[in-house]
Order: C-alpha cells, then structure tokens, then sequence
C-alpha cells in the first residue's frame, strides 16, 4: 500500500518543462582506453593499455615571471632595517632625496623604503661590503627618524667621534602628570632659550620628544650635556645652570 502512494505521489508531481541545457563533455574524458597489441619473439600477443593522461591548457600571463632559481645566490646580504614611525612618514617623503644622497655618494650603500613593512632598509652592494659603512647609514637614517636635521644627523657620517645617545625623564627621576610637564619646560625654556644654550655650549644637538630626550655630539660633550639635562629634572634652578654654563663656556674658550 506504501509503495503504491509514493507512486501516486510521484505521478501527481508537475514536470518541470524547461530544463537546463546540457552541457558539452570534452572528448578526451569520454574517449576509451585503446589496447596496444604486440606480438613477442615466442609468438604470444602482449596487450597493453595506454593511459592517455589529460592535458591541461596553457595559463596565459600578462608577463613572463622570471625563474627563482636563476639568478639566486646563496650570499647572506648584511643588511640594517630602521622602522618608520608614523609620525614621521610626511618628513622622510619630503627629505628622501636629501636623505639618501650621502648614504649613496659617500659610503656607497644601498637604500630602500618598504612600503609594506614601514622600514628603511639599507645594505652593501656586495657581500664584502664594509660593515661600519653599513651601520653608520643606519645611524645616520635613525638620528633623522628621531627628530635631528640632515644637516645635523650627517655628523654621524663625517666623523668618527661622533655618537647619538637617548634617555627618558623617567630615568632620572620618576615624575606624572602637570610635574612631568613643567620638567620638559625648565629643558626647553622659555622660547628654547635653555635648551639653544645648552647646544651652544657643549656643542651637542638636543631633540625633546615627549618625555623622551635625544643627543647628538661628541663623548665628552655628550656627558656635559647630560649632566646639565639631569640636573634641570632634579630641580636645580635655571640662574645656577646658566652660571655653570658660562664658567664652562670659558674654560672651553682657554683650552682653545
């Protein structure tokens, strides 16, 4: 009785009159497997079923990629890669043809920007290349990244005794909120009054990002300036610093 309902049922479904088209098979696939037959020294006749393997078509390309195996050496590049922060994306666009000119003229390297990883990179053009000229490019990249001129920043290429050091006002002493900043005030001055004589006289370059302090200068004056920075975060009055500024200052001048 089942059977017969489901029949019923069956029959009493509308047919669908239009019907998706066929569509057309390739020969290839339903072409059969054709028997090879060879007769043997003995006279036996030997059967063999050749397997006619698919071709797939050729993929066209707009341009010939080249081999990766051609032309790849096996050499380790030494290579330095400075990350770009964001802030400073608008001056390395503008200052890019200043900024590589004394990388390439003068220490003969190589410089990119990757527009992927946010990195300059920078590399020898062979694989014995000088390795101080290497790390003074990305010295001299860092320095600009951090805030310095190129004219200031390309001292780290020119002379060896030049030196770039970085610390925060937290090490020095630990300081928040309206503190911090009146700390970063008594550096600047008012004007940057403080913080161009401070160059002047120790013959450094100061950058005040934030809470954080850069110097660009010699070893010695590197020390000087520091100590005076530090001795503004403690709280040591502006009027003392300048006095010990301008005995300093004319010591410099005897020894000269």
């Amino acid at each position: 009785m089942a059977s017969r309902k489901n029949e019923k049922n069956v029959q009493d479904q509308p047919v669908d009159e239009e019907m998706p088209p066929l569509e057309d098979i390739d020969d290839e696939l339903i072409e059969e497997p054709q028997i090879n037959e060879e007769e043997d020294d003995n006279g036996f006749i030997l059967a063999k079923m050749s397997n006619k393997k698919r071709k797939l078509p050729k993929l066209s390309t707009d341009a010939d990629q080249p081999d990766a195996k051609k032309g790849k050496d096996n050499v380790n590049w030494e290579m330095r890669k400075v990350s770009v922060p964001p802030h400073r994306y608008t001056p390395l666009k503008k200052n890019w043809s200043k900024l590589v000119a004394p990388i390439i003229n003068e220490l003969k390297m190589q410089i990119r920007y990757n527009l992927r990883t946010r990195n300059v990179e920078i590399r020898c053009p062979n694989a014995d290349g000088n390795k101080t000229h290497l790390q003074k490019a990305a010295d001299f990249v860092q320095a600009f990244l951090l805030g310095f001129t190129i004219e200031d920043a390309v001292a780290l290429i020119r002379f060896d005794h030049m030196f770039m050091e970085s610390f925060e006002i937290n090490d020095v002493k630990t300081l928040r909120g309206d503190h911090l900043s009146r700390a970063i005030g008594r550096i600047a001055g008012k004007d940057g009054r403080v913080k161009t004589t401070i160059e002047s006289v120790t013959q450094t370059r100061i950058v005040l990002a934030d809470d954080k302090i850069h110097l660009l200068g010699a070893f010695n004056n590197l020390k000087i300036a520091r100590h005076t920075i530090c001795s503004l975060i403690m709280g040591t009055p502006i009027n003392k610093i300048h006095g010990n500024l301008r005995s300093l200052a004319s010591r410099l001048a005897e020894q000269l």
